[in-house]
């Protein structure tokens, strides 16, 4: 099982595991999220090493895609030797679908002044099993195992992870596998049921001041709507260490 085939150095085709939550014939852009920081962390390696660290992942999402053939691309905006900007995009037959652009940086040993007030979530297995499908269709909630604690609708704490590689038969950095995940947040803990309201996200913005170990990703989420038609999901990210970095992503509300 994978969510992308490679057919070639910048051609993917997305297999039916990537079928989306608000269409079904079209890609839950998670996945694709995951294919440009893989497609990120793969140029750095190739040109240097992995010798910087991924600091930020700014994504803007520009159309839907169906399940179909992608072409990726990188391009190096800023380079440097301490730090460089990184600009990667997902297109479907000529037509940008995703920007990122990514802030690379060079790490170093701030071990004696490290911390942060931000507070641990309990750890996956202190949460009870929830089932996506419930609420979400697509082939992309089919793949994932969800656990969570809700504390009331627009709030709540969850783990996710799954099973399904990123790229077939291709090893990818635990900053991209995370990466692919990251898109869930604005659906586990909603504030109005998806059939009565759509709040797809226009955008998805991570910082990262580390990078993801181990295979759950976890999620301390609040969502806000606004009067105005504008939303806003907003969470702290974890592993199973503790607090890694922050995500935002912006809504459009649309009243069904």
């Amino acid at each position: 099982m994978a969510y992308f085939e490679r057919l070639d150095e910048t051609r993917f085709r997305a297999t039916e595991h990537t079928a989306g939550a608000w269409r079904t014939d079209e890609q839950h852009i998670a996945p694709a999220i995951g294919l440009l920081a893989h497609a990120v962390t793969r140029d750095l390696s190739a040109r240097r090493g992995n010798d910087l660290l991924v600091g930020r992942l700014a994504y803007d999402i520009l159309g839907v895609v169906p399940v179909a053939e992608v072409e990726v691309s990188v391009t190096v905006l800023r380079p440097g030797r301490t730090i460089e900007l990184v600009e990667a995009r997902l297109a479907h037959a000529g037509r940008d679908v995703v920007v990122l652009r990514a802030w690379l940086l060079r790490p170093g040993d701030t071990t004696a002044i490290a911390g942060t007030a931000l507070a641990p979530i309990p750890t996956p297995y202190a949460m009870d099993p929830w089932d996506p499908t419930a609420l979400w269709p697509g082939g992309f909630i089919r793949t994932v195992e969800v656990r969570r604690e809700r504390d009331e609708p627009g709030r709540g704490r969850f783990w996710v992870r799954t099973e399904t590689a990123l790229v077939d038969g291709e090893d990818v950095a635990p900053v991209a596998r995370a990466a692919g995940l990251l898109d869930i947040a604005n659906g586990m803990v909603v504030r109005v049921h998806p059939d009565e309201l759509h709040f797809p996200n226009l955008d998805l913005t991570a910082h990262l001041v580390r990078a993801p170990e181990g295979e759950w990703v976890g999620f301390d989420t609040t969502v806000t709507f606004a009067a105005n038609g504008l939303g806003l999901t907003s969470t702290v990210l974890h592993d199973e260490q503790g607090p890694l970095g922050t995500l935002a992503q912006v809504l459009t509300l649309r009243p069904r």
